[in-house]
């Protein structure tokens, strides 16, 4: 009786210090934000703006993996463009890249948006036709794994890679990032 409980002890032990564990490794994995999760109103901003923004993954998953999207509007345009990949669009028969118009700070399946990159005036406006561009040349739009890629991550990482002057990071939490620059290594075709 006395080792059943000496196990139990350490099986519980063990339980308690892997959840821990679990918890400390999210909390390390949340990116930090550049500002609130809000696109500034087309009518009452009219200078170019471009954003990249992640939110949660559904499930359990969410504790360390993030979606990712990028947002822009170039001066004077009355609404955001919006590029993400999202993989349930191949089960009917689409394409992965989805372009729409409309607030890009929306949460992604309940989980809030986090601001991860913002460029205003000038600088965005420069960018805008660049990262339209990216995207129209994505090399994957048929393609979707959730690990390694392509995957909505890889996608975002592939306009920082198409388009160097974003300046883009994006947090370890963007799980599959640099799954575009371990297949291609020299994918940076319109960069310097």
């Amino acid at each position: 009786m006395h080792l059943l409980k000496r196990l139990l002890v350490g099986a519980a032990t063990f339980i308690v210090l892997l959840a821990a564990s679990l918890w400390a490794t999210s909390l390390a994995l949340e990116p930090d934000g550049v500002g609130e999760a809000r696109a500034p109103d087309p009518v009452s901003h009219p200078e170019a703006v471009v954003q990249v923004y992640g939110a949660d993954v559904w499930g359990f998953r969410g504790n360390f993996a993030i979606h990712t999207w990028v947002a822009t509007k170039a001066a004077h345009e009355a609404d955001y463009s919006v590029y993400q990949v999202i993989g349930w669009r191949l089960r009917r028969g689409r394409p992965v890249v989805s372009v729409s118009d409309g607030n890009p700070a929306k949460p992604w399946y309940g989980s809030p948006a986090v601001l991860l990159h913002d460029v205003r005036g000038p600088e965005a406006q420069a960018l805008v036709e660049r990262i339209r561009q990216a995207v129209d040349d994505y090399p994957f739009p048929r393609e979707y794994k959730m690990w390694p890629g392509p995957n909505s991550n890889s996608f975002v990482a592939w306009i920082g890679l198409e388009v160097p002057e974003l300046g883009l990071e994006l947090p370890a939490k963007a799980i599959g990032q640099s799954w575009m620059k371990s297949v291609y290594p020299g994918i940076r075709a319109s960069g310097p």
